[in-house]
């Protein structure tokens, strides 16, 4: 059976993680999970972001009690790197964090690391994407085609761990006039999902969960529905 997702707004390795994060490490079965955090997105901001977010990460699931290794794929040729997708695929719980989606997604679909990360989903290893990783893992991810003229949204396929979904991260921190907008571009059949930001939605085979102080907001092509912490709702 494949391992639980989840998608999370904003706030990964911060205070407001702790439970959530703790409730995806128990979710694994085991007694000290083995986490890896790949920072990937963050790397068009300087290598100094970089270790910085694969830091935060490291020290915010130690202290959460797992066995943390941070696997720094910086580029493409980094994502075919046979050494690193073997550490991805022997984990247990593996964490995309934020910065550029488009970056990510150039960088782990259709390469080893990105196919470790599937593999080890659907073994059951939880995979868990914040904001620009959690765009990237849903079957569909959206990106501006020109930055001054943002419209019309380009879309590209993603890796595909979470249904036939996409995602909009940071939703509360949006006009929703603009959010709106991209769900009217959205492919025919896609259910967008607006996650606000320090919280998550978690699913598993076609199952989601809310958890966090904000609201997840559901587009099923016009019609929106909104859920907060313990609601659950199948896609």
């Amino acid at each position: 059976m494949s391992g639980p997702v989840a998608l999370v707004g904003s706030g990964e390795f911060t205070p407001a993680m702790l439970e959530i994060d703790a409730d995806l490490l128990a979710s694994t079965g085991r007694q000290r999970p083995r986490v890896v955090v790949l920072p990937t997105a963050s790397y068009p901001d300087g290598e100094e972001t970089f270790q910085r977010w694969a830091t935060m990460g490291t020290d915010h699931f130690t202290r959460l009690g797992a066995e943390v290794e941070p696997v720094l794929v910086r580029t493409r040729a980094d994502g075919d790197d046979a050494a690193m997708a073997q550490a991805v695929g022997e984990a247990d719980l593996i964490y995309l964090s934020g910065g550029k989606p488009g970056y990510l997604l150039d960088a782990l679909n259709g390469t080893a690391v990105g196919s470790a990360i599937a593999a080890a989903n659907a073994r059951g290893a939880v995979v868990a994407g914040c904001s620009a990783g959690a765009m990237v893992i849903a079957s569909r991810t959206f990106d501006f085609r020109l930055r001054a003229l943002p419209w019309p949204l380009r879309w590209a396929p993603g890796l595909a761990l979470a249904g036939s979904v996409a995602v909009i991260p940071h939703y509360d921190a949006w006009p929703e006039p603009v959010s709106v907008l991209v769900v009217l571009q959205s492919p025919r059949a896609l259910s967008v999902l607006g996650v606000d930001e320090d919280t998550a939605v978690v699913g598993r085979d076609g199952s989601w969960q809310v958890h966090g102080p904000g609201r997840v907001t559901l587009w099923r092509g016009r019609h929106r529905e909104r859920f907060r912490a313990g609601d659950a709702f199948r896609i």
